[in-house]
């Protein structure tokens, strides 16, 4: 029986509390989505738009003979259009009934984080960023928001009644 010294264990504790996260940008912010979440980016894409679709909705694409619904995050947090094509990366829900995209400025690399460091969303956000955001990790070069995929599904979005323009029209 070999007795395990205290770095030993540090290290264990350390490796089981790094998670993944996938960079992306919206506007001039960061976000951050687990790695093991995502299915696939797709990198710049072009939409198929769709006719009377809420602004969340960015469109379709065609993903590997299927058509996915794309979510379009810039609307989701109130910013104005991205001028540019968007990246998309490809979620699933937990279960993988429910294969999405989502739209976002920018991809950039994975992060390894102590999901320890993860703190809570501001009381100051308001209820549609505090629904939409896990928490955030500070980093160098500011924060990181976390993002969870399953509270970006389309059915899920239209659900909470958090994405209504004061015109009626979803954002």
């Amino acid at each position: 029986m070999k007795i395990v010294g205290r770095e030993e264990v540090d290290q264990v504790l350390e490796e089981t509390d790094a998670v993944s996260l996938c960079s992306m940008f919206a506007g001039s912010e960061s976000f951050g989505i687990d790695t093991r979440k995502i299915r696939e980016v797709l990198g710049k894409r072009e939409l198929q738009r769709v006719p009377l679709a809420p602004a969340m909705i960015a469109g379709v694409v065609p993903y590997r003979g299927e058509v996915l619904t794309t979510v379009n995050f810039r609307a989701l947090l109130g910013l104005e259009e991205y001028s540019e094509t968007g990246c998309v990366l490809v979620l699933d829900d937990d279960d993988g009934g429910e294969r999405f995209g989502l739209v976002v400025d920018e991809v950039g690399g994975v992060v390894t984080v102590n999901r320890k460091m993860l703190e809570e969303n501001p009381t100051t956000l308001d209820a549609k960023c505090k629904w939409l955001f896990d928490g955030a990790y500070k980093m160098q070069t500011g924060l990181l928001v976390q993002l969870d995929p399953q509270k970006l599904r389309p059915s899920r979005l239209t659900e909470t009644g958090y994405f209504k323009q004061a015109n009626g029209r979803d954002a």
